[in-house]
């Protein structure tokens, strides 16, 4: 028997495929393609079948978690924006108030402001 699966999508909302938003079903395609190849090389090397397949099926379970969780945690947007913020320095440090002070006397030389003539 064959399985129907559906990708339920909205207007203006993620794809979701069993619980996975977004970009987290294209991490979870990855992470599985990965283990198909390194089953693959474990294999050709003449790894144990056995050390193989219980080596692929707990990382393949830890994949499944982290991402599972990391979709619940994060949404569609969520690791974009927790990126986003951690790049953000902490404070900015001004030795003067001179360049604010003087802003609107100034002509612009900067390209800050630019003159547009009609």
């Amino acid at each position: 028997m064959s399985s129907v699966y559906q990708i339920n999508k909205g207007i203006n909302k993620p794809i979701e495929f069993r619980g996975l938003k977004a970009q987290w079903i294209a991490y979870l395609a990855g992470g599985l393609v990965t283990l198909l190849i390194l089953f693959a090389v474990l294999y050709i090397t003449g790894v144990n079948v056995l050390i193989c397949l219980f080596l692929i099926g707990s990382l393949g379970a830890t994949l499944f978690i982290t991402v599972f969780r990391l979709s619940a945690k994060y949404g569609q947007y969520g690791l974009l924006k927790r990126n986003a913020k951690r790049s953000l320095p902490n404070y900015l440090k001004f030795r003067s108030r001179e360049i604010f002070i003087d802003l609107n006397n100034k002509p612009s030389h900067s390209g800050w402001k630019k003159e547009v003539s009609w």
